[in-house]
């Protein structure tokens, strides 16, 4: 049975916004070029590539992190609400990783990163909770996580580095999204019409009205890396959450980052 708590609920509120601390918050130099792949960046054998908490630095977290016995029931996409920053460099993707799981950890107060997986504007993909990377090698278990409220014990959330609301994310990024998503459909036996975006579920502009407009696409992207049809979901009892997501405002709920957590 799953565990009713939610770390996306900490007790002590978030001090920063995703848009009050936007500005500046990842202005770092411009890097290397962004490498032209055609289906994102090369796979191991098990899937694409993903860095691991270790590879790219992270703390212990501060807790231990809760394995649940079930597996998820869908992917939430999300945009971290930085600065599209044209540094595509694998030094700047962790340094991403380790800024969030700072914010998350001293500013957040979380147990560690708040998401499963992060992807960077140059196509990196990382793990982001510790422990995430192995579940999903074995397809049988996930990470209760802290991405979106209601949903961190069913779902799998991935952040998209960048602010995807008047631009859309570089191809090669997208493509990566599209990789990491087949991937984690075929671990854990999803349809590729098991995809949202953050804002299907709480009230916030995540990921971004052009991201969002790209799930659609991204769903079939999916689907033909899984070599299946594009199915219409199953309903379920978070419909009635997708329904009025629909017809509520959009709030820019917290996302990230202090000015200072990167150089």
């Amino acid at each position: 049975m799953t565990s009713p708590v939610q770390q996306q609920d900490p007790a002590h509120p978030a001090r920063f916004s995703r848009r009050s601390v936007v500005t500046g918050a990842l202005a770092v130099a411009a890097g290397a070029a962004l490498p032209l792949l055609p289906a994102g960046r090369a796979h191991a054998a098990a899937g694409p590539e993903i860095a691991s908490c270790a590879t790219w630095g992270a703390r212990p977290a501060s807790e231990d992190v809760v394995i649940l016995a079930n597996r998820p029931e869908r992917i939430i996409v999300h945009h971290t609400a930085t600065l599209n920053v044209t540094d595509y460099s694998q030094q700047r993707a962790y340094a991403l990783a380790r800024a969030i799981q700072t914010y998350h950890m001293d500013a957040q107060g979380w147990i560690d990163t708040g998401q499963h997986f992060t992807v960077s504007r140059g196509a990196f993909l990382l793990e982001g909770r510790h422990n995430s990377l192995a579940e999903l090698r074995t397809g049988t278990r996930q990470v209760r996580a802290a991405h979106c409220i209601g949903q961190n014990t069913v779902s799998i959330g991935i952040e998209n580095e960048g602010t995807y609301m008047t631009e859309e994310p570089p191809a090669a990024q997208f493509a990566a999204l599209a990789d990491l998503c087949a991937h984690i459909c075929r671990q854990y036996g999803l349809p590729a019409s098991e995809i949202y975006g953050h804002r299907d579920f709480n009230s916030t502009s995540c990921p971004g009205d052009r991201l969002y407009a790209l799930l659609p696409t991204l769903r079939e992207n999916v689907a033909t890396r899984l070599g299946s049809p594009l199915t219409q979901p199953v309903q379920d009892p978070v419909q009635d959450l997708i329904d009025k997501a629909t017809t509520h405002s959009l709030n820019p709920l917290p996302e990230y980052l202090p000015a200072g957590l990167l150089p």
